[in-house]
């Protein structure tokens, strides 16, 4: 794909402009021409599972280049790397998100959501907007920081760390969407790509610091893990990888939830069908009670609703690889050293392997359906052996959020518009989503 036709809607409007290039493609390896760069662009869910699964071992992650190389600057060497920091710190992180350990907090979960949620009654009552993107992030801080942090963390200086985040999404967008620019040339961004890294380690540090020194012995938490953890000689995780890997976490465990939240309401506000099946289930299973262990299993549709998000909204969008040696993909020589481009955010817009793709509608993750379907014709989280570990975190998390929300209050979303689409290192929507509450009691009388 020739440079005019590629970089002019980059440049104009990314999220669209990706989404046509995987639609020219139909599909088959393209190569696209971004001047001095030239990545290969991976869309087709075959193609896909060779790269991310079947040869993961010689499709590493792209270290140097794309979308990796200005935030290996805040993340570091560890469990967003890869090679010998990655495997320690997934060996050590691992247990802590099995689908068997994430099911044991199901209960200490929905508490602490529940007590979040606490803090949305007296706008409820008083009729007051209020932002969702905010309030899901004060949400989710409160839950994650108790339960995996030990409470380690305090929710304003966690808050705090999502708008350091947030900062450093926007931050890199200049060197995104200039890959081959040389980190040593100054750009915009740079300087409040610097203040946030040094605001995140001005609160973390500290703490990772003082989990050392605990020494608690029945500690479960993220960080004191991290402390436990061996690498490949036997010899315990020194204090900048337990650092990358502390921030790696608080990210990792918070922006999925909070991002991809966001757009449920927006949507449930056009589509009353959709609205209505997703209240009707909550009301039936839960019964207008506390959401506990035993309802999750019985929200199928609510399940289907999250998965139609994570297709739309894939916060994971874009995912660079290199070539370790030559190779060939569907009849496509790949020489050694190129980087690929792999994103969710293309392959679950085209046409070629998702009906009617723009359009909102849950019903496509009916079991039956997801049957019929390859398996990384969706893959929101990835695949192989770098699958995001905090998959059933998020689907608990979402699920528990979203059931009791609805449960306490009926929501509507002063958003007339589905937001757009603003492409940095993670999705974000274009505006804030507003929403006023009703408590259910008061809809009832």
């Amino acid at each position: 794909m020739p440079l005019r036709h590629v970089l002019p809607a980059l440049l104009r409007e990314p999220a669209r402009a990706l989404v046509e290039c995987g639609e020219r493609s139909g599909g088959e390896v393209v190569k696209l021409n971004l001047g001095s760069f030239r990545p290969y662009l991976v869309t087709h869910p075959e193609h896909l599972q060779r790269v991310l699964r079947d040869r993961s071992e010689n499709y590493v992650r792209a270290g140097d280049g794309l979308q990796w190389r200005p935030l290996k600057r805040l993340f570091g060497e560890g469990i967003l790397s890869d090679g010998d920091h990655w495997r320690d710190s997934r060996r050590t992180l691992q247990p802590l998100f099995t689908a068997r350990r994430i099911e044991t907090l199901v209960d200490r979960l929905a508490v602490a959501v529940e007590e979040a949620v606490d803090e949305l009654d007296a706008p409820a009552r008083t009729g007051a907007t209020v932002d969702m993107g905010r309030e899901q992030a004060r949400i989710v801080c409160s839950a994650i920081m108790k339960v995996f942090f030990g409470d380690r963390i305090s929710v304003p200086d966690a808050m705090r760390i999502m708008a350091a985040q947030d900062a450093i999404a926007w931050s890199v967008m200049p060197r995104l969407l200039v890959p081959w620019a040389p980190l040593s040339l100054p750009m915009p961004g740079d300087r409040a790509f610097r203040r946030a890294v040094r605001l995140i380690d001005e609160i973390l540090l500290p703490i990772v610091r003082a989990a050392r020194s605990d020494g608690d012995p029945e500690a479960d938490d993220i960080i004191t893990t991290l402390w436990r953890g061996r690498n490949g000689d036997g010899g315990g995780l020194d204090e900048r990888q337990v650092r990358n890997d502390t921030v790696s976490m608080v990210a990792t465990t918070t922006e999925t939830t909070i991002s991809v939240l966001t757009w449920l309401w927006p949507h449930l506000e056009q589509d009353p069908v959709v609205a209505g099946r997703l209240q009707e289930e909550i009301d039936r299973v839960v019964g207008g009670g506390p959401v506990r262990r035993e309802h999750l299993g019985q929200l199928r549709y609510t399940r289907q609703v999250l998965d139609e998000l994570l297709r739309l909204y894939p916060i994971g969008w874009l995912f660079p690889r290199r070539a370790v040696a030559a190779d060939v993909i569907g009849g496509v020589r790949i020489p050694a050293g190129a980087t690929l481009v792999v994103s969710p955010l293309i392959t679950h817009r085209m046409s070629a392997f998702w009906d009617r793709p723009e359009v909102f509608d849950p019903d496509r993750f009916a079991s039956d359906r997801v049957r019929q379907r390859h398996h990384y014709a969706h893959f929101p989280f990835g695949g192989g052996p770098h699958k995001c570990i905090g998959m059933h975190l998020f689907y608990l998390e979402a699920t528990l959020i979203v059931a009791t929300l609805l449960t306490r209050f009926r929501m509507h979303s002063r958003n007339h518009q589905i937001p757009g689409i603003k492409v940095a290192a993670a999705l974000r929507p274009l505006d804030r989503v507003e929403v006023t509450l009703r408590p259910v009691t008061s809809v009832a009388a």
